[in-house]
């Protein structure tokens, strides 16, 4: 089983390394900013939750994400690996990937750290802020606030 870990800043292009990596290792790609997205379009109860956060440019709670993250895998048991796609972001998240993982046999494969300047990022997350619809890349001071979570909370 493969299992393969992107981070970076929101913006770096996650998303598009996770298009082809999914598509050339036959993968099921887990993004957690999708997974929320889902959950507050569908006014689910982990949308609720998540919502006052990303509304504030926040970073979801460690303990919220992670119980997300294991829903998702569990309704995909029978693939030949994921894509952790913005999982994990803080030291803890990792630890508990990490112990989820062995609970299944399973292991990190491989960690892909994506890394741009700051003020690329936040331009590119504005321009994306026009077409997406997303919230949290239409104010450059919500950007700037999830750049300092990140900072401070981020696994390496």
């Amino acid at each position: 089983m493969i299992n393969i870990v992107l981070f970076g800043k929101p913006g770096a292009g996650k998303g598009t390394q996770a298009e082809f990596l999914k598509d050339k290792y036959n993968l099921t790609h887990i993004s957690t900013g999708d997974v929320f997205r889902y959950n507050l379009k569908n006014d689910t109860a982990l949308g609720k939750l998540a919502r006052k956060y990303m509304d504030s440019g926040d970073l979801v709670p460690d303990e919220l994400t992670i119980n997300m993250l294991k829903e998702e895998v569990e309704k995909h048991l029978d693939t030949k690996g994921f894509l952790f796609d913005g999982f994990p972001r803080t030291l803890n998240q990792a630890e508990a990937l990490d112990r989820f993982l062995a609970t299944k046999n399973w292991e990190v494969t491989a960690t892909v750290a994506l890394e741009a300047d700051d003020e690329i990022l936040i331009q590119r997350l504005l321009e994306r802020g026009k077409t997406s619809g997303r919230v949290d890349d239409q104010d450059e001071e919500k950007i700037r606030n999830r750049y300092v979570e990140y900072n401070e909370k981020r696994p390496l």
